[in-house]
């Protein structure tokens, strides 16, 4: 079984607690994971400062290897001329060089895409069709994989509970060209509070074939919780095989000064 700690949403920033995230740091050391998961907004503001931050926090996993996405804090808002012309800079200068990224540990291989579009999809999100490109080449590289994990800042499916958070456009061709690719999970944040769904909620065809486990992770280490998560940190432990996936929320409680497991969730992706 691989373990996975699956975080997002950091902010660096105003809106980052650094209690939380020592705590987080704490979580790795207890849970040992194969993996280390961020799904993007390392930044609130995308400044310079911030990343030098988000930098040497993930040189605090050690030899942990984490997968990392942009999200849309890592390209800067309010600095237009920036933004139009040299958007992830400061995310390139100081995390990684490449945005979309594969990387194999064990049996399974993690493909990590760029969901944020800078200049038409900032809020809600874009994925290319060479980007799609991209992920079937590596996936053909690594046939003999026995797990494709997709990671993604923003959402292909919407909240469980209602909300009004907007969902990548396409999402329903993006899950349907992921199910024919083979993809068993997709890892994302965005929206501020952790659920476990699947494709099939978005396209109900996937229930008899290929249905594809969706997981979120809520903010790990910020002040931005939303709808049931308001001010609080949530993050994921996945325990995952060729058959099951085991998600265990974990929320942090300050009299804890920690992350708490919750009730696990047993899920199955893939064909």
């Amino acid at each position: 079984m691989l373990t996975v700690l699956h975080g997002s949403d950091v902010h660096f920033g105003k809106p980052h607690r650094p209690n939380v995230a020592a705590a987080f740091l704490k979580l790795v050391q207890r849970v040992s994971p194969d993996v280390v998961v961020l799904a993007g907004d390392l930044t609130q503001r995308a400044k310079v400062r911030e990343f030098e931050q988000a930098r040497a926090y993930l040189r605090e996993f050690g030899d942990v290897p984490v997968v990392v996405t942009p999200g849309n804090h890592d390209v800067p808002l309010y600095r237009v001329h920036e933004r139009l012309f040299a958007p992830f800079r400061n995310y390139q200068a100081f995390i990684s060089q490449e945005l979309d990224t594969a990387t194999q540990v064990g049996g399974a291989v993690f493909v990590a895409l760029n969901s944020v579009h800078p200049h038409r999809g900032l809020v809600n999100g874009r994925i290319a069709e060479h980007q799609l490109d991209f992920l079937a080449r590596i996936f053909q590289e690594t046939s003999g994989a026995d797990v494709r994990i997709v990671v993604i800042h923003h959402a292909l499916a919407p909240p469980p509970d209602g909300g009004s958070d907007a969902v990548i456009p396409r999402n329903r061709v993006l899950l349907d060209r992921f199910r024919e690719l083979e993809v068993d999970l997709i890892l994302s944040g965005h929206l501020h509070r952790g659920f476990v769904t699947s494709s099939s909620e978005v396209r109900p065809d996937h229930r008899d074939r290929g249905d594809i486990a969706i997981v979120h992770s809520g903010t790990a280490t910020s002040s931005r919780g939303r709808a049931a998560e308001k001010g609080e940190n949530s993050v994921n432990v996945l325990k995952i095989g060729r058959e099951v996936i085991e998600v265990t929320p974990y929320w942090y409680l300050e009299h804890m000064t920690g992350f708490v497991a919750r009730e696990p969730i047993r899920v199955r992706g893939g064909a």
